[in-house]
């Protein structure tokens, strides 16, 4: 029955999502069957599971029951004929009824123990999924970041059987603009999952101003990141707490200043509310180019070392993404930045391109 259910809450969660998709195909009628399969399933199951729980709890206590009335039949007859006395026969029928109320607590709840184990096997199913690998005990905290990144062999797959890296080498200067491009699919995001220890790579060496990652606390390396990413995330809250989130208390005046150079501070103005205009779930009340502004502003706010953007301005129009990179421009100023793209307007400025193709660098150098 949870199964069914959890089936059911998918699937509607994953339609409404969708919704827009959904209707510029005319695929409403063929949703709607999809959705009445589903549910009669999850509707039988629920009606199987109560009906079978119905039908315990009577039986265990119609057998409880006769229990009682056996030995009060064959322990009355046993009394007239003088082989028991009336205190063990009155003993013999509280220890049956004794005995019955345990089991007929059980069969009342049997039904919630059952429910109880489909979900338990769902938690348990989490929770045996292997964690994240801890710190080593000597892992240092990562400070004074110069900016330095340098690639050795590195070799990596997210299955351990298909290979996404191969033999990657690259030096990254501190404070100087590494653009990486290529076709779908060649591990361009990769390169930005392994730079944040996401994942750990199968063999070779990446380092940090000379030390290798995975000697650094993975919070305080991911600290020394801002990422501006192609898949834009905001929380329900105030615009203002969105720019602000990752930052430390920041003030008033430099959350405006990042806005302003993101140039997204005059469409948050016009706004009824300003900067303490609440966004809805994932921001849907705002555009998706809008929402990529607020996050490249977030960036903005940071005062890191490093900067990984992520296809930046996928989601804005061609004006605006040159005003983005005029600002983009100010903001990589002094930072190791790893600019991934597919316009060639977005990495033309940068101090080291990298071509990449099945996991391996088939060019570099300057555009």
């Amino acid at each position: 029955r949870n199964m069914k259910l959890g089936e059911l809450n998918g699937f509607a969660e994953e339609m409404i999502t969708g919704q827009k998709t959904i209707q510029s195909y005319v695929g409403e009628q063929r949703i709607l069957e999809r959705f009445d399969e589903i549910n009669d399933e999850a509707s039988d199951a629920s009606y199987k599971a109560g009906y079978f729980s119905t039908i315990v709890g009577p039986t265990v206590n119609f057998i409880s029951n006769l229990s009682v009335t056996l030995v009060g039949v064959f322990g009355g007859i046993l009394y007239f004929e003088g082989a028991i006395r009336l205190g063990t026969l009155t003993s013999f029928t509280l220890y049956s009824r004794r005995f019955s109320g345990p089991i007929n607590q059980m069969s009342n709840i049997f039904a919630d123990i059952q429910s109880a184990l489909a979900a338990a096997e769902r938690v348990f199913g989490l929770i045996d999924q292997a964690p994240e690998l801890k710190d080593t005990e000597d892992a240092i905290t990562y400070v004074d970041v110069k900016g330095q990144i340098e690639f050795e062999k590195v070799n990596f797959s997210y299955d351990k059987k298909t290979p996404i890296i191969q033999d990657l080498n690259f030096y990254a200067e501190p404070g100087k603009v590494v653009a990486v491009v290529g076709p779908t699919g060649a591990g361009k995001t990769t390169l930005v999952n392994l730079l944040m220890r996401f994942y750990d790579i199968d063999s070779g060496k990446i380092t940090a101003d000379g030390i290798e990652i995975t000697n650094y606390t993975r919070s305080s390396l991911r600290k020394s990141f801002s990422m501006v990413l192609q898949d834009t995330w905001l929380f329900t809250g105030s615009i203002y707490d969105n720019i602000a989130y990752g930052n430390d208390n920041p003030s008033q005046e430099a959350i405006i200043d990042a806005c302003q150079k993101a140039k997204i501070h005059d469409f948050i103005m016009a706004l009824p509310e300003g900067y303490e205009t609440v966004l809805s779930d994932e921001g849907l009340n705002i555009s998706k180019g809008q929402k990529q502004l607020l996050v490249i502003a977030r960036a903005m706010l940071s005062n890191t070392k490093m900067l990984i953007l992520d296809e930046a301005t996928s989601n804005v129009d061609t004006q605006t993404e040159i005003h983005i990179q005029q600002a983009m421009l100010h903001l990589m100023e002094n930072k190791t930045s790893f600019v991934i793209a597919h316009r060639l307007s977005t990495i033309q400025n940068a101090d080291w391109i990298l071509v990449m193709k099945d996991g391996n660098i088939i060019e570099q150098g300057k555009h």
